[in-house]
């Protein structure tokens, strides 16, 4: 069998769950609308269109739970409508603005064109994008997987079992109530890994998940796939093992691909640069600057005096990067051949909003990418699924310790000075959960539903968001409002069935708040029965 290089592509599309109808607009909930325009459409519809035209090629998509609640949720569809005729409007009125400036209003056109094709797409597929991940999964074009229920990174929580197995059955029910059938595959939030998870995932019928790349590195036993192979876990689910080098080809911040000088500045937006009176209608109140999409200039350096944006040249610097990128996966597959790894397999993993939100031009790379690997006799395109089933690829049996992908490789971004605070506080809530399935066991009617809501409360106070924010400094007012929330939230359960009481008003209200989980048991919180 000659050697070919494997590729298993796997994108991660996850957001947290922000819903709050009780504003006429919501600053978060543009995290939604900017993916769903600038990423979700995009990517959908160029794999749509390469499954028309017959090119074979296989991608793996990980929809997690919240974002696949909110890609379904009628009422953010509605938002959504309205987020996009607004950004047309805008488009619209900056054709007027730009009359006389001829490469600006190339831009301006251009992405006017984009959104009006996005809207078409999203509204020909009965405004949603499930109908597509269904139609390209029925294809044999995409796999899909499930992650845990509110991305919660799981090795923090590795002492609460019932948290654990109430995140990956969660998961699992929600991904079963969109597709219709059990996955195969689990993404480990923030490939987030502890020995024994592994258990509960065999447990619950899966059969691989991703693990971070130096996993192999730091395991028990030696490696001699070096990650190239699949890994079996102790408990017979395999790990497919993210390649670092390769991956980081894109994913360096400082030195990947999306850094390129004639690609498009992210940060340059006319929400930001045109005066108030002009842009105030596309922002937020009161007068909060917001990006828009509509940017004009490329990287060009570290400098503000930023250069034009030019389409032509940096769809030029796409396919240098495109044949860059298999170069040097031929290369490296060279390289491991001395090792006696043939046909070794790749596993790329991203998150999906990178692709076309955070780099623009990431949508032309994946499909030059994935056009050019159908064309060739030295790559192969797969899946994890495809491989388990593969003779020709063997898996070696490895002891994982615990490991992510975060700075440091274990749990440094979920747990510092800046978060530590949260955990004690959620963790006293899990106990707390554990002590009400026991104390009111198998509770119906308005009692059920408000155990049921706190289990809501204490699943997304576990969300990995919360922390991250609050390390990366970004949105840290808003995760620390929504943890503090939902704590809060859990305590008025707690604080109620402890007076055998039940606050109906507060029931109906928080029900419609966090519209999430609707099949929810709260006993999937109680504790195993020890043996006498």
């Amino acid at each position: 069998m000659s050697n070919k290089n494997r590729i298993n592509l796997i994108l991660h599309a996850h957001l947290p769950y922000v819903r709050h109808l009780e504003y006429p607009r919501f600053l978060e909930e543009d995290w939604l609308f900017e993916s769903l325009n600038e990423s979700y459409i995009p990517l959908l519809s160029l794999m749509d269109r390469l499954d028309e035209e017959g090119i074979d090629f296989k991608v793996t998509f990980c929809f997690s739970p919240t974002l696949l609640t909110m890609l379904t949720d009628e009422a953010l569809n509605e938002r959504f409508a309205s987020y996009m005729k607004l950004h047309m409007e805008l488009g619209r009125k900056e054709e007027q603005r730009l009359k006389g400036e001829k490469d600006t209003l190339r831009l301006a056109s251009m992405y006017l064109k984009k959104l009006e094709m996005n809207w078409k797409f999203y509204e020909d597929n009965g405004n949603s994008i499930i109908p597509v991940l269904k139609r390209l999964n029925k294809n044999g074009r995409i796999e899909l997987m499930t992650t845990a229920a509110t991305h919660a990174y799981l090795p923090l929580y590795m002492e609460y079992p019932t948290a654990i197995e109430a995140q990956v059955s969660l998961g699992i029910s929600t991904f079963h109530d969109v597709f219709g059938y059990h996955p195969d595959g689990f993404w480990l939030p923030e490939c987030g890994y502890y020995p024994g998870l592994d258990e509960v995932l065999k447990k619950y019928g899966i059969k691989y998940c991703q693990l971070p790349s130096h996993s192999v590195i730091s395991s028990r036993d030696k490696s001699l796939g070096g990650g190239y192979r699949p890994v079996e876990l102790p408990s017979g689910v395999n790990g497919f093992v993210r390649d670092w080098s390769i991956t980081s080809l894109i994913w360096n911040s400082t030195s990947g691909y999306p850094c390129d000088v004639d690609y498009r500045d992210f940060y340059r937006d006319i929400g930001y640069d045109l005066p108030l009176d002009y842009i105030r209608p596309y922002i937020h109140e009161p007068d909060v600057r917001v990006f828009t999409g509509f940017k004009y200039f490329k990287i060009t350096g570290r400098t503000d005096e930023k250069a034009l944006y030019d389409p032509d040249k940096a769809r030029s610097k796409v396919a240098l990067h495109v044949d860059n990128y298999l170069y040097h996966i031929a290369r490296k597959g060279i390289m491991l051949s001395s090792f006696s790894i043939d046909n070794p397999l790749f596993n790329l993993c991203y998150d999906a909003e990178l692709f076309g939100h955070r780099w623009y031009e990431g949508i032309e790379f994946l499909e030059q990418l994935l056009r050019k690997c159908a064309d060739s006799d030295d790559v192969k395109l797969t899946t994890p699924s495809e491989c388990l089933r593969d003779p020709h690829i063997e898996s070696e049996r490895l002891y994982i310790n615990g490991c992510s992908w975060g700075r440091g490789g274990f749990s440094d971004t979920w747990l510092d000075g800046s978060n530590v605070w949260i955990y004690r506080h959620i963790h006293q809530a899990i106990e707390r959960m554990e002590e009400l399935t026991e104390r009111f066991p198998d509770q119906g009617s308005l009692k059920g539903r408000f155990l049921n809501q706190a289990s809501r409360e204490v699943l997304l106070a576990m969300s990995s968001d919360w922390p991250y924010i609050m390390h990366d400094n970004t949105s840290v007012t808003y995760a620390e409002k929504r943890l503090r929330n939902h704590l809060g939230s859990f305590n008025v359960v707690y604080s109620s069935m402890c007076k055998n009481t039940v606050n109906t008003e507060w029931l109906i209200k928080a029900e419609k708040r966090n519209a999430i989980f609707p099949n929810i048991d709260y006993n999937i919180f109680r504790p195993e029965k020890k043996s006498q």
